[in-house]
């Protein structure tokens, strides 16, 4: 049997009369780096804290990955949509 081992950083932290936590500098320094913005998800008696983070979209800017079916059904249109729609859907 396989042993899965999970490294999870836990901290107690305390709560002011504000709302207000501080998060450790470690942790401000890895995931935040100059950001200083975060997202807080409630569910169900958990609060997740994920960095909020800028994507650079221009790295999907130019790039289509195909293969030769899909260009011999960009002639008709109808063809190319259901193609991709299968392509998809699998």
């Amino acid at each position: 049997m396989e042993k899965i081992i999970l490294k999870i950083n836990t901290e107690i932290r305390k709560v002011d009369s504000q709302g207000r936590i501080v998060l450790p500098l470690k942790w401000r320094e890895k995931e935040l780096k100059n950001e200083d913005e975060v997202i807080i998800i409630e569910d169900e008696g958990i609060l997740k804290i994920i960095p909020k983070k800028k994507i650079d979209l221009t790295k999907f800017f130019d790039s289509l990955e195909f293969d030769e079916t899909l260009l011999e059904k960009l002639e008709d249109w109808s063809d190319f949509e259901k193609y991709l729609l299968n392509k998809k859907l699998r």
